[in-house]
C-alpha cells in the first residue's frame, strides 16, 4: 500500500473492508447480519485473491465499526439500518454512498 499517512491508510482500509468484504458478504447472504466466522471466511478469500494483508482488512473492519457503518451486538455484526434498502434491491453501495446515507438522513 506504499507510504500513506495515518488518515489516508485508515480510509483505504475502510474502503477495502467495505467494498471487498462487508458489502459483498451481505449481498451474497441477502441478509444485513453476519457472524465473525462468515466475515473471516470472506476476508481470507479476498486477501488471497488480491494479495492483501489480513491485518489491513481487519483494521478496516474496526474502523467501519467506529464510523457506524456496521455495529456489533454480542456475536453478530450488522450493517446500518439505513443501508438495508440498498441490500433489498441488491444494489451496489460504495463506501462514499454508505457514509453519506448514514450521516445525512
Amino acid at each position: 500500500m506504499g507510504k500513506l499517512g495515518k488518515h489516508a491508510s485508515g480510509t483505504l482500509h475502510r474502503h477495502l473492508a467495505w467494498a471487498e468484504v462487508v458489502w459483498p458478504l451481505v449481498l451474497e447472504q441477502k441478509h444485513p447480519v453476519f457472524t465473525l466466522k462468515q466475515y473471516h471466511e470472506k476476508r481470507d478469500e479476498v486477501c488471497r485473491a488480491h494479495n492483501v494483508s489480513v491485518h489491513a482488512v481487519s483494521r478496516g473492519l474496526a474502523s467501519l465499526l467506529q464510523k457506524g457503518l456496521i455495529r456489533k451486538d454480542d456475536k453478530l455484526y450488522s450493517i446500518h439500518y439505513k443501508l438495508i434498502p440498498y441490500l433489498r434491491l441488491g444494489a451496489e453501495c460504495k463506501y462514499s454512498r454508505a457514509i453519506h446515507e448514514i450521516k445525512v438522513k
